[in-house]
């Protein structure tokens, strides 16, 4: 990619995010179904992640939309980490995935001793438990699952919860004393939206919400993103450009319309003087959604975003481009931002106001 089509790229990449242009959207279910997916390993990071993407989103409303609206759930969907996707797209997004997290973790179940007999019983044992006794915390159904004979320390309980989420048992539900538990997902969610006919109709569609979130961007970054292989990428591309839903932008794709120049699509505010901050949370998809960071991060402070371990942190973005990160402290009560420079009082200013919304969100989940 050139160094003059960095910035266009990035403001349009954030626009899509909801990161940019002024665009914020009104509730925790807008803001999922425009990204599609928003890591969320770490339930408050998640939470964090729909506030800086929404419009005066309180911790309280976030937390509604997961357990009382049910609009929204956290799973093992892409690259077969925790995800908060829509409710209405659980169900197709897993049956795309599920097949090959579960045998992409073949080898790990060999290794615990979880063989398919045993997975199989503890499905069921799960499914059981659930019914009787559910939402269940993961401690309490690791003492269930000793009645299998599986050990409660180590990771085995762990892979049998994951295992039983992959085939369609269970899906998070509502926090407990700020833990997490697990329901059924038949009982939890609603009746799903109308769904992909079949896998290669899934895949197409798959891509082309991610292309809606995430464009310009290509089928490798496509790949990165969903932790499928390249192939399948470019088949879902070559899909969607045999249905004319993508066009070429320069070297990148967008979906059929949207190209362009312009730093923002038309009808949102990009007036040079209308900066836009928002402070995004740790493993925020915005940096995780492509193959290269070159157009978010500058080059010279990657290691400051990434220092190693498979840590991503915290960072300010203006106008889609990283300007600092930052931690919180003492359940929010304090945060501290480390610019790469000194910024203009403007934008200090607007980071600022963001670090002022920042706690008052966390102190609302306190």
């Amino acid at each position: 990619m050139p160094d003059h089509d960095h910035e266009s790229v990035r403001r349009r990449r954030a626009w899509a995010q909801a990161l940019a242009g002024g665009v914020r959207e009104a509730s925790a279910e807008a803001v999922v179904r425009r990204v599609l997916a928003l890591q969320a390993q770490d339930a408050v990071a998640a939470d964090l992640g729909i506030r800086a993407r929404g419009r005066d989103i309180t911790a309280p409303a976030v937390r509604a939309a997961y357990e009382d609206e049910r609009s929204i759930v956290r799973g093992w969907y892409l690259r077969g980490t925790l995800h908060t996707v829509c409710s209405e797209d659980a169900r197709w997004i897993l049956a795309l995935l599920a097949p090959r997290l579960l045998a992409a973790t073949g080898r790990r179940y060999h290794q615990l001793g979880l063989h398919e007999d045993l997975r199989r019983r503890a499905d069921h044992l799960i499914r059981q438990a659930l019914t009787t006794h559910g939402p269940l915390t993961r401690a309490e159904l690791t003492g269930h699952l000793t009645a299998l004979g599986v050990p409660p320390d180590g990771q085995a309980p762990f892979h049998l919860i994951r295992h039983a989420a992959l085939t369609g048992v269970l899906c998070h539900g509502p926090r407990r004393a700020g833990e997490a538990t697990y329901v059924l997902l038949d009982d939890w969610l609603p009746a799903g939206g109308d769904a992909p006919r079949d896998a290669d109709a899934a895949l197409a569609e798959l891509a082309r919400r991610y292309l809606a979130a995430h464009a310009p961007a290509g089928p490798e970054d496509f790949a990165v993103w969903s932790g499928l292989p390249v192939s399948w990428a470019r088949r879902a591309w070559a899909t969607l450009a045999q249905a004319g839903a993508i066009t070429a932008d320069g070297d990148l794709t967008t979906l059929a319309g949207r190209a362009g120049k312009r730093a923002y699509p038309p009808g949102t505010p990009d007036a040079p003087d209308a900066v836009d901050v928002r402070m995004l949370p740790a493993y925020d998809n915005y940096l995780l959604a492509y193959r290269s960071r070159e157009a978010c991060v500058p080059a010279a402070h990657e290691a400051d975003v990434w220092p190693g371990g498979g840590v991503i942190r915290p960072t300010v973005v203006a106008d889609g481009l990283t300007v600092a990160t930052w931690a919180r402290r003492d359940a929010g009560r304090s945060i501290t931002v480390r610019t790469f420079a000194p910024l203009s009082p403007r934008l200090q200013a607007a980071v600022d106001a963001e670090t002022g919304d920042v706690s008052r969100f966390c102190l609302q989940s306190a």
